[in-house]
């Protein structure tokens, strides 16, 4: 070979390795972007059964509902608890939150658990006394039942301490739970359903 095209072949190689890396990274980067998405495979949470109280059908007192929920820990189940309740019974009982009345802000000190909710709770609220001790204890029976350490709740709405929902349960300080409100007849007749004859 002479000296001259020698001078030649070094610049004519790296120009053919430049453009193979080239076609190289145009090929890997073509195939990344036709391939389908690798599926990522998710697990889901673990269910834990929880006892939620709703109303019974003639409003008389509370019944407890199983149902299972997701088991996001101990920090998060007193919300999928509250969030459940507002999703009304699975069942033929009565909601105790009214339509539309969503928890916006939890949380808990001292065995108090501190329930921020919209105004809806109160707008929405159908009223009267029975109906109030209803909502004030399906709440906080549902949290004791489920996370022992919450003794009793605290409700506010908007963010703001409220007296009462509609002028009847005293709100100002917070309430424990009280099994009191139970009805056992409704809860009889829900765990024995009657067979048509």
């Amino acid at each position: 070979m002479e000296p001259a095209s020698r001078r030649y072949l070094i610049p004519l190689l790296m120009l053919l390795l430049l453009a193979a890396g080239l076609f190289a990274y145009q090929a890997t980067r073509r195939a990344k972007q036709h391939s389908p998405p690798s599926a990522v495979s998710v697990e889901p949470l673990p269910q834990r059964e929880v006892i939620l109280y709703f109303a019974s059908r003639n409003g008389m007192g509370l019944v407890a509902e199983a149902r299972d929920v997701a088991d996001a820990g101990e920090n998060r189940l007193a919300e999928e608890i509250i969030r459940e309740l507002g999703d009304g019974p699975d069942g033929d009982l009565v909601p105790v939150l009214p339509a539309g009345a969503v928890l916006r802000g939890y949380s808990e000190l001292d065995g108090v658990a501190t329930l921020d909710f919209s105004r809806e709770l109160v707008s929405a609220h159908p009223g009267g006394s029975m109906s109030e001790l209803l909502t004030v204890y399906g709440l906080a029976n549902s949290l004791a039942v489920n996370v022992p350490h919450i003794r009793k709740v605290r409700i506010l709405v908007e963010g703001q301490a409220v007296e009462t929902l509609k002028g009847h349960v005293d709100l100002r300080q917070p309430v424990a739970a009280d099994f009191r409100f139970t009805d056992p007849a409704a809860e009889n007749a829900a765990a024995t359903p009657q067979e048509n004859l």
